[in-house]
């Protein structure tokens, strides 16, 4: 459905499912729901709005993380909800909770105010600026984000048809490399960390895509053969994605890049017209490389093949998965 209907179709999984029974219970007070970002139709103007929410032992670890890479990388992951519909960010607020820190040695700043320190520089890096927010007590550190945007043509999940072609920026695979390493209990290498820590939301790339035609657009926060699927359920389609053309760090396999979450790249649907030397045009425009890794067709879900042969079943990130 358009933003000025109920809610988009989604994509599988317990924390879908109960998106859907929220979404349900809402009837008539919601709209527009189950995008990147809420479409708001201002005059001539469309506002994009994102709210993203980062939990202390959920989202991040501060024995992983410094206070100012935790306010970073929450920051990042609202503002590339506004790079998947093609906006350009305008201003964030932050709604903090910090335990009791009255105990903290002489000297150093709080972690409130190194988290929101972290806040500030994202927002700066993409020309937004941090308009308020609330603070409060907790007993774990939470960080919850409000991103705000102007999108001139807003892209949605929901626009994909028969016949596109599927592509994603950049390379993946990274932030699960990263992840792996501090699971074991190792130090990333500085490229892959930094990847992790200080993720780039891709506004220029989204709103490139959005000026050329663009049909559909998601940013990879819950793993590509995931986020593949919310595409295509929100489009209706079909999308097929050949695993040994997914552009992926060094050392991390084709699978792993599929299903590594927190990457912060776009995976979009262009037109068929769309081609080699457009993508060459894209990363002359951005820097980033810009990679065709399948193709809508009609059906529905997400097929992953592997040199032509169906992969093994891949799954993303679930903030409820199946017991």
């Amino acid at each position: 459905m358009s933003a000025e209907g109920g809610a988009l179709r989604l994509g599988t999984g317990g924390e879908f499912d109960r998106l859907r029974a929220i979404f349900a219970s809402l009837g008539a007070a919601g709209r527009g729901l189950g995008d990147d970002c809420a479409l708001v139709r201002i005059g001539a103007r469309t506002v994009a709005l994102s709210i993203d929410l980062s939990l202390e032992g959920v989202h991040f670890r501060t024995d992983w993380l410094s206070f100012r890479e935790i306010g970073w990388r929450a920051t990042a992951a609202a503002l590339s909800d506004l790079a998947a519909e093609g906006a350009e960010p305008r201003g964030v607020l932050v709604s903090l909770a910090v335990p009791d820190d009255r105990q903290r040695r002489p000297g150093n700043a709080s972690p409130a105010v190194q988290i929101m320190s972290g806040v500030g520089a994202a927002a700066r890096s993409v020309g937004a600026h941090v308009l308020g927010g609330d603070l409060t007590r907790s007993s774990r550190y939470l960080v919850d984000v409000c991103a705000l945007g102007v999108a001139r043509r807003p892209v949605r999940r929901s626009g994909a048809r028969p016949g596109d072609g599927v592509w994603v920026t950049g390379r993946l695979g990274g932030a699960g490399l990263a992840l792996a390493a501090l699971l074991a209990g190792r130090r990333p290498p500085a490229p892959v960390r930094r990847r992790f820590v200080r993720p780039e939301p891709r506004i220029a790339a989204g709103a490139w895509l959005a000026r050329h035609g663009a049909r559909a657009m998601i940013d990879v926060s819950d793993g590509l053969a995931a986020d593949a699927g919310h595409l295509a359920a929100a489009s209706g389609v079909r999308v097929e994605i050949a695993l040994e053309r997914i552009p992926r760090w060094p050392g991390a396999t084709a699978r792993a890049a599929a299903q590594s979450g927190e990457e912060y790249e776009l995976l979009v649907a262009l037109p068929r017209r769309f081609d080699e030397r457009a993508a060459r045009a894209f990363r002359r425009a951005t820097g980033l490389p810009l990679t065709r890794i399948g193709a809508c067709t009609r059906g529905g879900g997400a097929r992953v093949t592997d040199n032509g042969r169906p992969a093994a079943s891949l799954s993303g990130f679930d903030h409820f998965p199946a017991q």
